[in-house]
């Protein structure tokens, strides 16, 4: 399954579930100018961002079964979670679900 396909089902289980989430584009292009314009949260940022039901922050980062993170993207889950929120690597929409709904 593409990771379009797997990201569209977490979204959806995601709300679901009670959380709010928005999908999180990361990138650079350049403008009318030609000049680039970065876009995203961060570098590294995970692909889905959002609040859990009780309010914590969320972020998900989809990947396909043989995907592999950035070692930025790993910095921001750590981070995410430093911080008290909630946040993983998630291959389904069930991993993504036990990401946002377990304290």
């Amino acid at each position: 399954m593409k990771e379009s396909n797997v990201q569209a089902l977490i979204l959806l289980a995601l709300s679901e579930a009670g959380c709010l989430v928005w999908r999180n584009n990361v990138g650079v292009l350049p403008d009318r100018r030609g000049i680039p314009l970065r876009f995203g949260l961060c570098v590294g940022s995970s692909d889905i961002v959002g609040l859990c039901s009780d309010g914590k922050f969320l972020a998900i980062e989809v990947k396909t079964a043989l995907g592999q993170p950035t070692e930025a993207q790993l910095r921001f889950i750590q981070a995410v979670q430093r911080q008290g929120g909630r946040a993983g690597i998630a291959r389904s929409a069930a991993e993504a679900v036990e990401i946002a709904c377990t304290p």
